[in-house]
């Protein structure tokens, strides 16, 4: 017989009780996994699995936010996900339904790489144009390295091993860590602004994209691109690529080959050397052999011409030249003198002196015309201020209350007009023409 006070579920119920004791026990969780049975149906939405060595959880990702990833999420990616934990009712099954998701490890730090190289290719700062050549022979060279990693050691070695005459300084940095790029970036400027460096080199042996990064900042990139010394980038192996290789003046594919790029092998410089003092005496002794038939034929045509009779010649042209160049000095001296004279006279009959007495004179005649002038017009000026005052007092207030009438105003300046503007009890001022009274209404 079956308990009556037992109670009895449907498998919905049940669904939605799990779902919203799910839902509301578990805040929005954060998962890393790897990507499983990854499927986009036609309506966008995107289904997966989040699993691990030992289990899985399946998801779902709704449109629109499935359409806002900046990836395409494929079998294996491992990646970092955020969503809230439910039940899919219908089903029965635990699932997670997420609002967002990224790349985790190195997909992630790919993806960074690949948007902030195409930000500075677009702006330039990779052209071919911008990168400076080489120099031929560099006399000092800045290696910029771990003092303790294998780079610097196979750097110096081929240094050592090619070219003994070069310098080497050794620049110590870090070249892995949050602090590696700053601390990059720092030197590169320091070894730049010394003016010391022929050219520089930065090294670091191989590894992981991660293990790399730090040559991947931006701003030892830009630092790279604007720095006026010529610099290699040898970082990692021949398939290791970073921003500081695009931004380089050249890339090495390894720490070794660049070092063998920036100086000649000593035997291969000897053999030139050599090649090169032949090929000079050879053209030596051609170009001697060329002066001497060129001084051979200038002899026979200077015997030919006679030096003597055309130096002789020459030398009356250059006296005739001479004593007509004085007779034109002296007419030109002559000439100016005149000119000298001409010039004292007009001075002399424009003298400043003479002009200033005509002027005083002037000035004595016209002195006395201002005062007359002006006491001409201020008697001009007083007869019709006069009739102005005669015209105002004939319309003035002051001359009819002169005669023995009053003005009335009230305490607050407003006349009083009729008997309608005054009340019992208000108060008045009388103005009389010697005074005013304080009068009140009754």
């Amino acid at each position: 017989m079956e308990d009556p006070a037992r109670d009895v579920l449907t498998p919905s119920q049940l669904n939605t009780l799990a779902r919203d004791l799910l839902e509301g026990s578990f805040p929005l969780v954060w998962l890393e996994a790897e990507l499983g049975n990854v499927a986009r149906p036609a309506s966008g939405h995107l289904y997966f699995t989040l699993k691990d060595a030992r289990a899985q959880v399946r998801c779902a990702m709704f449109k629109p936010k499935s359409s806002w990833l900046k990836f395409v999420p494929r079998e294996g990616m491992r990646v970092m996900a955020r969503g809230r934990v439910t039940l899919y009712e219908a089903r029965g099954e635990y699932q997670m339904v997420l609002d967002h998701m990224e790349e985790a490890g190195e997909g992630a730090l790919r993806r960074a790489f690949d948007e902030l190289r195409a930000r500075l290719q677009a702006e330039g700062l990779f052209d071919d144009a911008r990168k400076r050549p080489l120099p031929a022979f560099a006399r000092r060279i800045a290696v910029i390295t771990s003092p303790t990693g294998a780079a610097v050691r196979d750097v110096l070695s081929v240094l050592g091993r090619r070219f003994p005459l070069v310098e080497a300084d050794v620049l110590p940095v870090q070249v892995q860590g949050a602090a590696a790029a700053a601390q990059i970036t720092r030197m590169l400027q320091r070894a730049e602004a010394s003016g010391r460096y022929d050219v520089i080199v930065l090294a670091r042996g191989g590894g992981s994209l991660e293990d790399l990064w730090a040559f991947n900042d931006e701003h030892l990139a830009r630092a790279i691109a604007t720095c006026q010394v010529p610099l290699v980038s040898a970082v990692g192996h021949e398939t290791d690529f970073s921003l500081a290789d695009f931004a380089a003046d050249l890339r090495a594919p390894t720490p070794s080959v660049a070092a063998e790029l920036l100086v000649p092998a000593s035997d291969d410089l000897a053999r030139r050397l050599r090649t090169l003092e032949a090929r000079l005496r050879s053209h030596q002794s051609q170009r001697l052999h060329r002066l001497m038939q060129r001084t051979d034929r200038a002899a026979l045509r200077l015997n030919a011409m006679r030096p003597r009779a055309r130096l002789d010649l020459l030398c009356r042209r250059q006296a005739e030249a001479l004593r007509r160049l004085s007779a034109a000095l002296a007419r030109r001296l002559e000439q100016d003198r005149a000119r000298v004279r001409h010039a004292d006279a007009v001075l002399r009959a424009a003298h400043p002196g003479r002009r200033l007495i005509r002027l005083r004179e002037r000035l004595a005649a016209v002195s006395n015309r201002p005062q007359a002038a002006i006491a001409r017009r201020l008697s001009d000026d007083a007869r019709q201020l006069r009739g102005l005052a005669r015209s105002l007092e004939a319309v003035s207030p002051l001359a009819t209350v002169a005669r023995g009438y009053a003005i009335l105003q009230h305490q607050d300046g407003r006349i009083v007009r009729s008997a309608l503007d005054a009340a019992p009890g208000d108060r008045l001022d009388a103005r009389l023409a010697d005074g005013q009274l304080r009068l009140r209404v009754e």
